[in-house]
């Protein structure tokens, strides 16, 4: 990839389960994390050195209620946050 980016998760919205996407344009330290609405962390997905690349991580959520989650992709250079669905 050219440039980093996150990608918007598929399906959304969903139940239990939705896959997060991201591209990583040089290897880094990379951290994925998901969060409530009142921006407590929930989960923690990703906290590696990860290659260039496409990436994809499967997040379930079947312990979670339904309602609004953000995930965010952070890594040396870049952050960005994207908000998704959980139905129940």
């Amino acid at each position: 990839p050219a440039a980093f980016g996150l990608n918007q998760n598929y399906p959304n919205p969903f139940n239990p389960s939705t896959t997060i996407s991201y591209n990583l344009p040089k290897s880094g330290n990379v951290t994925l994390k998901v969060y409530d609405i009142l921006g407590k962390e929930i989960a923690q997905l990703v906290n590696e050195m990860q290659s260039p690349g496409h990436h994809r991580v499967e997040f379930n959520s079947s312990n979670l209620t339904g309602g609004i989650y953000f995930y965010q992709l952070s890594t040396d250079s870049f952050l960005e946050t994207k908000k998704m669905i959980l139905l129940r």
